[in-house]
């Protein structure tokens, strides 16, 4: 007889606490199934009802990282705030979450990006998904007047390279002490000023080019 799906899932949600608890100890990189079944009391042969591979329940453990930072995503793009708040909260809520993490336990943020390296997919779904909700707002904005004469995925380009090193677990390895959310809300102060300058207007038209100046 089939195990019954809330079963499974209860059983996967296990795993993954215990997966977390591992990665906490002594990392992720080289857990094998046997050392999850050890620990998780269980042989490793009835692992594989919950996953079906360890590829499988590393990628779940990864998602689970992020997922908490996919809510904040959706959360603010559903509500009601003005839109130039709306994007201040969609990279500084995700920020300080992850700035909490890290200092929370540096070891095991940084065990959590291995495992995110290690298993890039999830991380590029997790990428994907936020410059869907990034597109999301800044066509609101756009709605709003903001942002003239650039296209909807041009500006979010933009927008990632402006915001890069809030936005990347990597960065804030090394760049956490000078990060912070004052600095952050004038960041996107100047991306809604300066993104509704068009260069062009102030250097002439043409292709931007590096002027040598002695």
């Amino acid at each position: 007889m089939a195990r019954p799906h809330t079963d499974i899932e209860a059983g996967r949600q296990q795993l993954l606490d215990v997966v977390e608890d591992i990665v906490r100890q002594r990392g992720g990189v080289d857990l094998s199934m046997t050392d999850l079944a050890v620990a998780a009391g269980m042989s490793p042969a009835n692992l594989y009802r919950f996953f079906e591979s360890k590829e499988a329940l590393l990628e779940a453990a990864a998602g689970r990282w992020f997922a908490p930072k996919i809510v904040i995503m959706e959360e603010v793009c559903a509500s009601d705030l003005p839109v130039r708040d709306k994007m201040f909260q969609f990279f500084a809520r995700r920020f300080v979450q992850m700035r909490d993490q890290y200092r929370e336990d540096p070891d095991y943020f940084q065990s959590n990006l291995e495992l995110g390296n290690r298993y890039f997919e999830v991380v590029r779904g997790y990428v994907d998904l936020g410059d869907h909700y990034l597109a999301q707002l800044v066509a609101e904005a756009m709605a709003e007047g903001y942002f003239p004469d650039l296209s909807i995925d041009h500006t979010v380009s933009l927008i990632n390279q402006m915001v890069h090193c809030y936005c990347n677990p990597d960065a804030l390895l090394h760049l956490e002490p000078r990060l912070s959310e004052h600095k952050l809300a004038r960041i996107v102060d100047t991306i809604f000023i300066g993104l509704g300058r068009s260069f062009e207007a102030s250097s002439g038209p043409g292709t931007p080019h590096i002027k040598i100046v002695s």
